[in-house]
């Protein structure tokens, strides 16, 4: 018998990662995630466009924004250019390698979080990735709410060093309890608006375009050529400025929008 092609010791079956997504329905992903946690970005290295179609859904449907890759060279560029909480790096990558990926980083000064995923799962194979500056490595086939959990964790040491409480005034927006308040009077904001209210308080005093909010509150890498983000802004402005003297939310005409102290 013909022997067929040799198989790459990281092509396993995109369909063991598939089932393990599948397994769990996204509401029981959502159940599992549970509330009060923050928003993260995430990029995902992966040249199985299968897997990270797979995994960029089931993050979202958690409430994540991520973004996706397709070989070592994209995803370097995005990883030195955008503003993520966690990479999660496939190993063996075209054009780039993952540890490569993660060492040029590092060689940079970027401390982004690194996850690895890899088929290569022997200890050396998982000392060799930590060493090259990964912070983490999960050997495929992996659950989703594994992979999730260990997210969390490198958010988590990341976030200890960030702000997670953001205050413009009198208005103040927890990070983790999703809790906001205006001269101590809770505000209750949908899911949405939540983030919107986030990013714009996280660059408070800076103008936010259009495509900022686009891709990083909607995650869209193009302009639907819709209203969406006026109706949004329009009904944020009217739970958190209405009844109070000073408004914080404004439009700088042409260039986007701003929450600030003061005119």
């Amino acid at each position: 018998m013909k022997a067929g092609p040799p198989v790459e010791p990281n092509r396993i079956s995109v369909s063991v990662v598939v089932a393990t997504l599948e397994q769990q329905s996204s509401t029981q992903r959502e159940k599992a995630y549970g509330e009060g946690r923050a928003v993260m970005r995430l990029l995902i290295i992966e040249d199985d466009r299968d897997a990270a179609d797979y995994l960029a859904k089931a993050f979202r449907e958690v409430g994540h924004v991520a973004d996706l890759a397709a070989d070592g060279e994209e995803g370097l560029a995005h990883a030195l250019d955008g503003q993520y909480d966690v990479l999660i790096v496939d190993r063996m990558l075209p054009k780039l390698d993952g540890l490569s990926v993660i060492g040029t980083l590092r060689g940079k000064g970027i401390e982004t979080p690194a996850l690895i995923l890899s088929a290569l799962g022997q200890v050396d194979d998982r000392v060799k990735g930590l060493r090259a500056g990964g912070d983490d490595y999960l050997p495929k086939p992996y659950s989703f709410s594994e992979l999730l959990a260990r997210i969390e964790v490198l958010a988590r040491r990341r976030g200890s060093r960030e702000e997670m409480v953001y205050r413009v005034a009198d208005l103040e927006l927890d990070r983790l309890s999703h809790r906001v308040t205006r001269a101590n009077q809770e505000i209750d904001l949908q899911p949405r608006e939540f983030r919107l209210l986030e990013y714009l308080m996280k660059h408070a005093g800076q103008v936010v375009t259009r495509t900022m909010l686009l891709e990083n509150v909607w995650d869209y890498h193009f302009d639907p050529q819709t209203n969406v983000i006026d109706v949004h802004i329009s009904r944020l402005r009217s739970k958190i400025d209405k009844g109070f003297a000073q408004p914080l939310l404004h439009t700088v005409r042409g260039a986007g929008y701003m929450v600030r102290e003061g005119k």
